[in-house]
């Protein structure tokens, strides 16, 4: 490339890294200490881009701006801010860089920039539109998802990156990409969204992609840096490419060939998740799907735990849709544990008996949506309608473990005033169920106290259940501050905004329930 970038800043170390990066890239630069070196510089070399701190020594850059644009020579001169914009200058006239960006990401940002021109040819030879028209459309083949991203990035688009490809079945996959100034927003496909749905569009290798301006009135579901993302992106197409030929089959089945107890105790989360989708679901495109984790991770994990004889492939469908060993939420051994139980408390009831409390009537409201999505569950009238008052004792629900036995859940209230009922509602349960929901110090006081009575009762099982919202995560030392009340063990952390990873892990709540 021979484009010349000139870096003005009086910060010898962060201009001197900026360079190297941009180096590394192949980008011709040249640093100067202060505002008088970069107008020499600008005058004689003529750089493409002038990266400048605000604050430059001697010459500012406001002086410096003024001087370079006068000059026929220097006007064209690009010039980029490495801090806040400056507010006597019309946005759309300047362009800024956080000072704080690390040197890689701003030689990438530049990179783009000076490869822009280079990016407008390659989009004539197979893209129509332009960016004065309704949108720009163009084929994957020509343009690669993350080169266009990058583009719409340094251009600061917004609007919304409508994608489609046929399979080899000739079925037609539909997905889109939302953005704000740039910055990637929101992406989905196939039923997933968020990062995972964008790393899955960025290994399209074929397709048609159409740009399509405006406001996106879309939720974020992308939290981490665009630029950090199209080069994790561009690592995982790589190392797909590479890897393409020993990655396990989408339709192909996976069977675990050892005792779960044999496992070690500390595994790997992304592996700890595999194994736990791998107990609902066998087909290797469902395990992609209900993971959370991108698709390359999932396959280069399912491979290694093939290469290590920790997983068996075969062809055979093992159910009448092949997507799981078994439709319902619960096994038949557990089912048959679950009628020993009742048995053992005395003939004549059908039914276990869960008793529920929530933190707050919302934290119930959200605990029937999410039951509702789970197979055999049948919410009663009330709770399907407008959740029972905090206040109230009632059924929220059945649900049904086979033909002829199921879980009955009763919600308790967690005011004191209701202390003496407890015990009383307690009795004869074969667990108790807490719901948290919001910050999680607040939702355990909420419930400390029917926590602390109800593990007081003979043989108390307390489950606690902390409903996250989108885009939430509890931290390590916020379950810390908490450990004295809650049990890891006993602790599922259910997301709100993924429903397969929130059915595999009800799954195995309910699962421990009916031990």
């Amino acid at each position: 490339m021979d484009a010349t970038v000139l870096i003005a800043d009086g910060n010898g170390a962060r201009a001197n890294a900026i360079a190297k990066a941009c180096g590394d890239r192949g980008i011709s630069c040249a640093v100067a200490p202060h505002g008088a070196a970069a107008l020499e510089v600008a005058l004689t070399e003529v750089p493409e881009i002038l990266l400048a701190d605000p604050a430059l020594p001697l010459i500012d850059l406001g002086q410096l701006r003024e001087i370079l644009r006068t000059n026929p020579r220097t006007e064209g001169i690009r010039l980029i801010r490495l801090g806040s914009a400056d507010p006597g200058e019309p946005a759309a006239a300047q362009h800024c860089f956080d000072a704080a960006m690390p040197p890689a990401d701003v030689a990438d940002s530049l990179w783009a920039m000076l490869e822009e021109d280079t990016q407008r040819v390659r989009m004539s030879d197979g893209v129509s539109g332009s960016e004065g028209s309704a949108g720009v459309d163009g084929e994957l083949e020509q343009l690669a998802l993350t080169d266009l991203l990058q583009l719409f990035h340094v251009s600061r688009k917004t609007g919304t990156v409508e994608l489609e490809r046929r399979t080899q079945g000739d079925v037609v996959e539909r997905g889109k990409i939302a953005l704000s100034r740039g910055e990637i927003l929101h992406a989905e496909v196939g039923g997933i969204s968020g990062e995972k749905a964008l790393f899955r569009l960025i290994a399209w290798l074929r397709g048609s992609f159409a740009f399509r301006p405006g406001p996106v009135p879309i939720e974020s579901t992308v939290k981490q840096p665009t630029l950090a993302l199209l080069r994790e992106g561009r690592r995982q197409v790589s190392e797909w490419k590479r890897l393409a030929g020993r990655m396990p089959p989408m339709d192909a089945h996976a069977t675990l060939t050892i005792r779960s107890a044999s496992l070690p105790n500390v595994i790997h989360p992304l592996t700890q998740e595999v194994l736990l989708v791998l107990e609902n679901f066998s087909r290797i495109g469902d395990v992609v799907d209900h993971c959370s984790y991108p698709d390359y991770q999932v396959l280069r994990m399912l491979h290694t735990l093939i290469r290590r004889g920790m997983l068996a492939l075969r062809r055979d469908v093992p159910g009448p849709n092949g997507s799981s060993p078994r439709a319902g939420l619960f096994s038949p051994a557990q089912a048959s544990r679950l009628r020993s139980w009742i048995e053992q408390e005395g003939p004549g009831a059908p039914d276990a008996k869960l008793l529920v409390a929530a933190s707050s009537a919302e934290a119930g409201a959200e605990f029937a949506r999410v039951m509702a999505r789970l197979p055999g569950v049948e919410l009663s009238p009330s709770a399907a309608g407008s959740p029972l008052p905090a206040d109230r004792i009632g059924p929220l629900g059945r649900i049904a473990v086979d033909g002829a036995t199921g879980i009955e859940f009763i919600q308790v209230p967690v005011a004191d005033r209701f202390h003496p009922l407890w015990p009383v509602a307690g009795e004869g349960a074969i667990a108790v169920l807490l719901i948290l929901a919001g910050p999680l110090s607040a939702a355990v006081e909420a419930i400390r106290e029917i926590g602390e009575a109800l593990r007081r009762l003979p043989r108390a099982r307390v489950f606690y259940m902390m409903l996250l919202e989108k885009g939430r995560s509890v931290a390590a030392d916020e379950l810390g501050e908490n450990i004295a009340l809650l049990d890891e063990t006993s602790l599922f952390l259910i997301p709100q905004e993924n429903d397969g990873k929130a059915q595999i892990l009800l799954r195995e709540m309910f699962g421990r329930i009916v031990l």
